[in-house]
């Protein structure tokens, strides 16, 4: 049995930045365990506008990290109440390359940044390291928390 909603609502402050983080190894099930992930919290947050972008654009950073680099990926969702941001880091220093290619059976790959740069608000390359990760590639999308 769970608060009720007026006073669970009383007890959270819409100023309150979330920041969460997940670490996933370097195998096929990282993008689908960070998409799910990422789709959880927003829920949680009642963000759930957020969802479909956040989740399509967490999937291709993390596929880009599974098809183009040899180690895990560290996700970091940090959500405040008029902007998030989800940072996807990896063990590589090679920056992502974005490509535009014709629509037909050979653009079935590396699309990722380019589709990202369309759904996302913004997006760019982290300037710090996270750790042991080399570079970070990030995305914001809007979605300010009414009421």
């Amino acid at each position: 049995m769970g608060l009720d909603p007026a006073r669970r609502a009383a007890h959270r402050s819409p100023q309150l930045a979330y920041d969460y983080s997940l670490f996933a190894p370097g195998d096929a099930r990282a993008p689908k365990v960070c998409r799910d992930f990422v789709r959880v919290v927003l829920l949680a947050l009642g963000r759930e506008a957020l969802v479909m972008p956040a989740a399509l654009c967490t999937s291709e950073l993390v596929t880009n990290v599974h098809l183009h680099t040899k180690g895990s990926a560290m996700l970091r969702l940090l959500a405040t109440p008029a902007r998030l941001r989800i940072s996807v880091f990896d063990e590589s220093p090679d920056p992502p390359v974005v490509t535009r290619q014709a629509a037909g059976a050979a653009a079935c790959w590396g699309r990722g940044i380019a589709l990202v740069s369309e759904v996302a608000d913004a997006w760019g390359v982290a300037g710090e390291r996270a750790g042991r990760y080399a570079k970070g590639v990030w995305f914001e999308l809007g979605g300010e928390v009414e009421g």
